[in-house]
């Protein structure tokens, strides 16, 4: 399975999208390196805009070149593009109705040794309440390079949520993606899998291939844009199974388990074959701490382990 590193996905299709449209403009906080768009800075060195470790200084110059016309993509790390610009990105961006991109890089553990103050689970909750916000997250390269297409295609404010390190290929180059609109990677007849993101995504899946040695039928929905929610998407699969299970690299509370479980509740017992089991996968009122990723997957209870025993206890 092919794999290529999420940071260079968003990278490349800037580059690519610059090429034709002169109207594209990159920000970045001084992690060039980290996110490896100085490789746009050496294309189109008047493009681009490094603002030093001063993010919500970055987010209020991004909004001043949307009033100008331009299609402003920053990016940082997920805690910074998140809780440190929060209120520049919601009044000089938002509020204002301009057309800015801001992307969070290395979300939940996988910011690993940049530990606990580095290591974003409350930027879903955060963001997903600021009014008619866009907020992606892909889950391999492909769908990270669609998104950043449409990112700049459509004019209004978006939150894309990636991390930088390689993921494998889910998904053939020449898939059709929209905003608001689930994948289901795999069908299942006991339970589905609702995850975000490439880890728990991947996640998921492996947990599928554990559940099917013990005869359990899983399936994975990848849910890619938690806001606009693919609320059909959700229905369908519920409405499939005995049980229904989100898994996100984030809080659980205010994410994509209390988007879904908000969807399941309002929509009743009958919408959902009667009622299925509903459980959720995340971090579980916790600070983020030092360690590798795998370390940090364990450690907070986002490892196929956990998925397949929350399985196994629902449908038992």
């Amino acid at each position: 399975m092919a794999e290529k590193e999420m940071r260079m996905a968003y990278v490349d299709t800037l580059m690519s999208l610059a090429e034709k449209n002169k109207d594209i403009v990159v920000l970045e906080a001084d992690l060039m390196n980290c996110i490896n768009t100085g490789v746009f800075k050496k294309t189109y060195p008047e493009r681009f805009f490094n603002c030093g470790i001063a993010e919500a200084n970055m987010v209020g110059i991004a909004a001043g070149l949307s009033a100008v016309g331009k299609i402003p993509f920053a990016s940082g790390f997920g805690c910074f593009s998140s809780r440190r610009v929060y209120d520049q990105f919601f009044l000089s961006a938002n509020y204002a109705k301009l057309n800015v991109k801001l992307t969070g890089t290395d979300p939940g553990v996988t910011a690993a040794f940049n530990g606990g103050t580095h290591m974003p689970f409350e930027e879903l909750a955060l963001m997903r309440v600021i009014p008619k916000l866009t907020m992606i997250e892909p889950s391999d390269p492909v769908s990270c390079a669609a998104f950043v297409r449409l990112m700049a295609e459509e004019y209004g404010c978006h939150y894309l949520r990636i991390p930088r390190k390689a993921a494998p290929d889910l998904y053939p180059e020449n898939e059709v993606f929209k905003f608001g609109q689930a994948k289901v990677l795999k069908e299942g007849k006991d339970v589905c899998f609702i995850a975000l993101g490439s880890l728990m995504v991947n996640q998921s899946l492996k947990a599928c291939e554990e559940l099917a040695k013990e005869g359990i039928s899983a399936g994975v929905l990848d849910i890619l844009t938690l806001k606009p929610i693919d609320k059909d998407a959700v229905l369908n699969q519920a409405g499939k199974v005995r049980a229904v299970i989100t898994a996100e690299n984030a809080q659980i509370m205010s994410g994509l388990g209390s988007a879904v479980a908000e969807i399941i509740a309002e929509e009743g017992c009958s919408a959902v074959n009667g009622g299925c089991k509903f459980a959720r996968i995340g971090i579980n009122d916790e600070f983020g701490e030092v360690g590798t990723q795998d370390y940090l997957v364990n450690r907070f209870g986002l490892d196929v382990g956990s998925l397949v025993k929350k399985a196994k206890k629902l449908l038992n």
